[in-house]
């Protein structure tokens, strides 16, 4: 079983290209779902407007990735006429898709993680305030920190905790390399003409 880290960035690009972040990554959904391969969004990024996205992070998991991917890593080119700017000339949006190998991804090392115990609190009765069962973990190279206070066992909410943390600092880890994707992206502006690993041609509404 595989598992990737999938990025789809607008860049720099106007609201037309975050509105084609959130069509592509619904279209991807779709497919994984028809190809057997399960698509999880770890984090989106809203745009201005309801219906865009800035970016995406994404976990692939399944089989023969590498045939999912193989029509959608690269430069996706959306054709259609703008939704927002009715008599804008410009009918060509583009967007940025990354994939990373979430073996090379993650660098997540325990002796970077601080647990402290600490009351639960809310409902539960006087046994909850009473006995430190709830679980702080803590990222020291993040800063990233998460409670678990779920159950009345100690040890079952510093795993659960642990188990949250990791997922957090994988999204942490992702934006790292999003930020990079996204830089390289913008740097190559030859990338927009003629290199699009995908074209689509379908309303932006």
């Amino acid at each position: 079983m595989e598992k990737k880290i999938i990025q789809i960035t607008s860049g720099r690009g106007p609201l037309e290209c975050c509105r084609v972040v959130a069509k592509v990554q619904s279209l991807m959904v779709k497919q994984a779902k028809k190809q057997g391969v399960q698509l999880e969004v770890l984090e989106n990024k809203l745009g201005q407007l309801t219906g865009t996205l800035l970016s995406s992070a994404m976990m692939l998991t399944g089989d023969r990735l590498d045939d999912f991917l193989k029509e959608w890593v690269g430069t996706v080119q959306w054709v259609a006429q703008s939704p927002y700017r009715k008599y804008h000339k410009r009918k060509n949006w583009f967007v940025g898709v990354a994939a990373f190998d979430i073996k090379d991804l993650l660098r997540w090392d325990i002796k970077d993680v601080k647990i402290d115990t600490c009351r639960s609190a809310g409902p539960g009765g006087q046994h909850v305030n009473k006995v430190e069962t709830a679980v702080r973990a803590k990222h020291l190279p993040s800063g990233i920190q998460v409670v678990a206070m779920d159950s009345r066992s100690q040890l079952e909410n510093k795993k659960a905790s642990l188990a949250r943390l990791e997922a957090k600092v994988l999204v942490w880890q992702t934006e790292q390399l999003l930020q990079q994707q996204q830089d390289q992206w913008q740097a190559h502006n030859g990338l927009e003409r003629g290199n699009a690993v995908k074209t689509i041609q379908q309303e932006l509404y």
